[in-house]
This record gives C-alpha cells, sequence and structure tokens, in this order.
C-alpha cells in the first residue's frame, strides 16, 4: 500500500524541517555533512557535530541548527555529557571496493567512537557502517560487540535496507545500537519509492552546465556490459528505486557512474542536486564546496529520512525509560 502524499519533493521538504523545540541532545561523531544529524534534528533532537572536513562543518551549520567542530577525532578527546550519541566511523577500512586493512588502517575510528561511548555513556548510542563489516571481519565484529556489552549496553545490530524507508535508493548499512533494555527498532515500510518519484521533472530536463557522456563513454559502457554480461545496464531506471549511491559511482568512474538516458538517445550524469533526492536530502539543504566535494558529502552520507524513523524510535526509547523510572 502506497504513502498518501501529493509529492515526494514536498514530502521531504515538510517532513525534515527542524523544530523550534527539541527535547533530547546527541552528539555526532564523524558527521559528515549531516544526513544522521539531520533526520534527528526534524524529530526534535538537538545534534552537536564533530567532523573532520572543512566542507562537510560549512555544510552541517548551514543547515542545521547546531554547531559543529571541525576536529580529527581521537581516543584522548573529551565531550559533553548527552543522552545519545550517534555517527559513522570511517568505513574504508571496512568496504568491499577499499582495501580491507578493517582495524589495522589508520582510517578506523572505532576505537575513537567506543572511547567517547564510555567517557560520555549516553542512555542509547547509534552507529552506522557498511554491511559488510560482520562478515568480512569476523573477529574484529565480534571484539567491538564484546567491548560495547562490557560497557553495559545491550547491542542491537542489523544490515538496513534504505528503501523500506522512504528513501528512493537500494542502500544497505549495517547498523549497531546500544541500549539498556527496551528499545524497538523502526518498522519497515510495504512500499518503495522509485528514482522516478524522487527525480520528478529533473529527470527529463537538461540542467544549465550539464555533463554528457561522450560517445567514447557510450561504446566504453557497451564493452563494459557485454563483457560483463550485464543484464541490468546501468543507467538510472525511474520505475524503481536507484541503486546504490557512492563517491565513486557519483563523481567518477564512466562504467558505474550514475547517469540519465534522456528521450532523445543521450546519456548525461546526474546532477548534485539529483543526487541529493536519491539520498532523500530535501530540496532547502544546500552543500557546501566544489562539485566533487559535494558528491562525496552526498556519496558518504546517511540518508535523513532513514534516520529520522531511527530518531523517532530513540525518543520513544527514551521517553518510555523515563516511564519506567518515574512509575
Amino acid at each position: 500500500m502506497a504513502r498518501e502524499y501529493l509529492d515526494y519533493i514536498e514530502f521531504l521538504n515538510q517532513t525534515l524541517q527542524i523544530p523550534d523545540v527539541q527535547q533530547y541532545t546527541a552528539i555526532d561523531l564523524f558527521a559528515g555533512c549531516g544526513g544522521l544529524s539531520l533526520g534527528f534534528e526534524a524529530a526534535g533532537i538537538k545534534t552537536i557535530g564533530y567532523e573532520m572536513v572543512a566542507d562537510c562543518c560549512e555544510t552541517y551549520r548551514k543547515n542545521l541548527r547546531s554547531e559543529c567542530h571541525q576536529v580529527m577525532i581521537t581516543p584522548d578527546m573529551d565531550f559533553p555529557k548527552v543522552q545519545i550519541v550517534i555517527g559513522g566511523p570511517p568505513c574504508q577500512p571496512f568496504s568491499r571496493r577499499g582495501k580491507q586493512l578493517g582495524k589495522e588502517d589508520s582510517r578506523n575510528g572505532f576505537p575513537s567512537f567506543i572511547e567517547a561511548i564510555r567517557k560520555i555513556d549516553p542512555d542509547i548510542w547509534i552507529c552506522e557502517n557498511v554491511k559488510g563489516l560482520p562478515e568480512q571481519n569476523a573477529d574484529y565484529f565480534k571484539m567491538l560487540t564484546d567491548e560495547f556489552e562490557s560497557l553495559d549496553y545491550t547491542v542491537f545490530k542489523t544490515v538496513i535496507k534504505m528503501d523500506r524507508f522512504d528513501v528512493p535508493q537500494t542502500r544497505e548499512r549495517m547498523v549497531m545500537i546500544g541500549h539498556r533494555g527496551g528499545f524497538i527498532p523502526p518498522v519497515e515500510n510495504d512500499y518503495r519509492i522509485t528514482a522516478g518519484e524522487a527525480l520528478g521533472e529533473l529527470a527529463t530536463q537538461i540542467p544549465e552546465n550539464a555533463a554528457f557522456l561522450t560517445p567514447a563513454m557510450d561504446q566504453y559502457i557497451a564493452k563494459y556490459e557485454a563483457a560483463s554480461k550485464c543484464k541490468n545496464p546501468r543507467d538510472l531506471h525511474m520505475d524503481r528505486p536507484a541503486r546504490t549511491l557512492t563517491c565513486r559511482n557519483l563523481a567518477g568512474a564512466t562504467s558505474d557512474m550514475h547517469r540519465i538516458r534522456l528521450a532523445d538517445g543521450r546519456r548525461r550524469r546526474i546532477t548534485v542536486r539529483e543526487a541529493a533526492r536519491l539520498q532523500s536530502f530535501p530540496d532547502w539543504f544546500e552543500f557546501s564546496g566544489n562539485e566533487e566535494s559535494q558528491f562525496t558529502q552526498i556519496g558518504n552520507a546517511v540518508p535523513p529520512m532513514f534516520a529520522y524513523h531511527l530518531a523517532l524510535s530513540v525518543i520513544d526509547y527514551l521517553q518510555n525509560r523515563k516511564g519506567d523510572k518515574n512509575a
């Protein structure tokens, strides 16, 4: 059964508006451009961001009613006491497309994340990462779980399909949630948002400075698809959710590039705004930096609509705990 709304873009723009009153506070570690924080702020949770990339911090401050500290997060950092900690430690060490150095990778943010949880002792924490972490790094994943449980948390672990939560994209991510009993995860939708619904009329337009694929690129793609026996061309299909957006397939790699085939047969790369919609960012959300930086911010982001659904479950959990303590 489809959701009853007039327009997906209007649905995003309204749902992800940030209310004036926010009843809880969360720290967002490795915050990126603020996709996770946006969903939490829209649900009524104030966020404080920590992120090392300048463009990400500027984007965060521009769109959210919160501060974002431009710092490299380390285990010896101190943080204010809050009820919620959220974040996405850098996933490159555990990505299938990376070198898969895992815990040996200098970019591994888990030691800093764990130490922050130890110091802050929040009521609940949430960590998002690549879905392959539990299988490809089973021993390290068990060590992480044991470490979190030693801090007196029940650890809920699952792989989330983002297209079940108002995100027009087949993105899958691993989510760990540390709580102290009684957390209930958000319920999946029984419908999907298509790329066509998300892009609307943008998909048929030719934007200013459109980046068209050259004939040589088209020939390369044809050879790539033939060699790989591709049954499903990588062009964007408007009748289904988009495939996963990544930094790689937004800003480069012709064979894998997210692109739209126009009615006249030409292909063009999707724009920053189109990529943002497929990642469930509202149109009022503005990205800082050059085009490559903006694509990178979008590709790395947690979809705000999924974050919004998750934040509502966090609020229910905190309110139920408060009720239990007052009973």
